[in-house]
């Protein structure tokens, strides 16, 4: 399968990129903004598995122009892709009363308009039977344990299970399937700043694998769903 992963430079989507290459089925095109991480990345990947056909672009999925990433899809994929991972994001930790606008803006930016611009850039380049997987958060999962500081945050991955819905019946008629994954805690450098000084019972490569795995076989059994992931509260 050809995958493109989002937020792959750290965290449980560096993870999940190393999972993804270790059978030597997949093709995998990795995204972050930061070009010396992903090259560890590719390092490690070469290292796990010396003939995985992984490839790394810097790119700001709010910022940049997608002409350039459909280019670069055009050279490494044959032009479509099977899954897309939209699991790019960031966090703010402040009380609400801190909180200026430009903190909802960029939270809404990089953790759900940046998905929506992806998606529209790439939706036709995905054949029948494709998956995208939304990485969301329990923080924006309704009912479940809220916390403070994370209003905007937490706001901003709603809005992200609430697409992941609607989407789901757009693109029906495709036959491509949208899931969202609301991922509780995994040791990563995210969780520290949400919370500092907690340790996860979920270390960052089991949650990688478990979202590989699920981005692969999950539309087997889920379509317009937003699955709680979580071992733990948080």
């Amino acid at each position: 399968m050809n995958i493109i992963i989002t937020g792959a430079s750290s965290g449980v989507g560096f993870e999940a990129a190393l999972e993804l290459i270790l059978s030597g089925k997949h093709k995998v095109i990795a995204l972050a903004r930061s070009q010396e991480k992903l090259e560890r990345l590719l390092e490690i990947a070469h290292g796990l598995n010396p003939d995985a056909e992984i490839y790394a672009l810097a790119f700001d999925i709010v910022h940049d122009d997608y002409a350039d990433l459909k280019s670069f899809i055009k050279s490494n994929f044959d032009n479509h892709v099977d899954i897309l991972i939209n699991n790019a994001g960031v966090l703010i930790n402040k009380p609400f009363k801190a909180l200026e606008e430009m903190d909802f803006i960029e939270m809404l930016q990089s953790n759900f308009i940046g998905h929506v611009r992806i998606i529209q850039a790439l939706v036709d380049l995905m054949p029948e039977g494709s998956h995208i997987v939304n990485i969301g958060s329990m923080g924006g999962f309704q009912g479940s344990a809220k916390f403070a500081g994370l209003s905007a945050y937490s706001a901003s991955k709603a809005a992200l299970h609430t697409l992941t819905e609607c989407l789901a019946v757009e693109l029906a008629g495709q036959q491509i399937k949208v899931n969202c994954l609301a991922i509780g805690s995994a040791q990563t450098e995210m969780l520290e700043k949400a919370f500092p000084g907690y340790e996860s019972p979920v270390m960052a490569f089991e949650m990688g694998k478990y979202i590989a795995d699920f981005a692969i076989t999950g539309h087997r059994f889920y379509n317009g769903k937003v699955l709680p992931v979580a071992a733990s509260t948080p």
